[in-house]
């Protein structure tokens, strides 16, 4: 079976630390519900993905280098 997470066309996916997410809310000044969402049985999420937690993807962008966003885990 092809490990979907591992193929060079998807984007990094982290989970965010506790403190990181608090920042960025901050930032924005929006709640962690405002964010767009993800399913939890996407492929490409890490494996530690819990519904709840904040996922932040990096991807290759043609204007700026990187282009970085955030979604919320849910069921």
């Amino acid at each position: 079976m092809v490990d979907v997470s591992q193929h060079e066309l998807v984007p990094e996916h982290t989970v965010l630390e506790e403190e990181t997410l608090e920042e960025v809310l901050d930032e924005y000044d929006i709640d962690r519900t405002d964010l767009p969402k993800i399913k939890r049985n996407d492929p490409a999420l890490p494996d530690e993905a819990e519904v709840g937690d904040v996922i932040k993807i990096v991807r290759d962008s043609r204007t700026t280098d990187q282009a970085v966003v955030y979604r919320l885990v849910v069921e």
